[in-house]
């Protein structure tokens, strides 16, 4: 049973850390440009307007994925209560890989989302 609580709580890690990290940047994106936390890539980095455009629209996309991963998440892990370690094991891996794929897959709507709406240079597109 302590395996399997050790395991819940790692599992729950990834869509609690988007939950609260996304609701933050759709809130309140970091207020300079940095290379040390938020969401930075080339397109967002170009000047204050896609900063603040990509930390909303990447926050909101996290938060969304968070809301959804946490109670997958938590039934999954409650169908392994009971069952052998490897089982845990299996099923919690399983998860977090899940979980950091579509961490990771966010990225791509994002930088879909600035190329729309801005030019290489980071000027907004006449609609």
């Amino acid at each position: 049973m302590g395996y399997w609580v050790f395991m819940l709580v790692m599992v729950l890690l990834m869509p609690l850390v988007m939950l609260f990290t996304g609701r933050a940047f759709a809130k309140n994106a970091p207020k300079k440009i940095n290379s040390l936390y938020g969401y930075r890539t080339a397109m967002s980095m170009k000047n204050q307007d896609t900063w603040q455009f990509a930390h909303r629209y990447f926050g909101r996309l996290w938060y969304r994925c968070g809301l959804v991963l946490l109670p997958v998440s938590l039934a999954v892990m409650c169908f392994a209560l009971g069952k052998g370690e490897s089982t845990v094991s299996r099923l919690g891996s399983a998860l977090c890989i899940v979980q950091l794929v579509v961490l990771l897959a966010a990225i791509a709507p994002t930088e879909r989302a600035l190329r729309r709406t801005f030019d290489k240079d980071g000027n907004r597109k006449n609609a």
